[in-house]
C-alpha cells in the first residue's frame, strides 16, 4: 500500500495563531455589542424618556488593533462575513 499524505482538518495556510484569531473575534463581538447598545441608548425623534429603539446595526468596521489579515481570515474560514467596504459581520 503506497503512502499517502493524510487530510489535514485545519488548513495550514494561515501564519496567523489560533488564539490571536479567537481574541480578534472576542473583541469584534465587544465592539459589535457596544455599537449596537450605545445606538440603541440615544434618544429619538425629538420626544422625551424615550426607551431608544432596537438597533438595526448589522455590520461595523473591526477592531483596528489587529491587522486586517486576521478580519480577512477570520472571513475565510466563516467565522465572519465580509460585508464589504471594510466592514465585517457576524454570519
Amino acid at each position: 500500500m503506497p503512502d499517502q499524505p493524510t487530510p489535514n482538518p485545519t488548513p495550514a495556510s494561515s501564519s496567523i495563531p489560533e488564539d490571536e484569531l479567537k481574541r480578534a473575534l472576542g473583541a469584534f463581538r465587544k465592539r459589535l455589542k457596544l455599537t449596537k447598545l450605545d445606538q440603541e441608548s440615544k434618544l429619538g425623534g425629538g420626544r422625551p424618556m424615550t426607551s431608544g429603539k432596537k438597533s438595526d446595526i448589522m455590520a461595523i468596521m473591526p477592531p483596528n488593533q489587529f491587522p486586517r489579515a486576521v478580519w480577512d481570515e477570520l472571513a475565510r474560514q466563516g467565522r465572519l462575513k465580509d460585508a464589504g467596504g471594510g466592514f465585517f459581520a457576524l454570519p
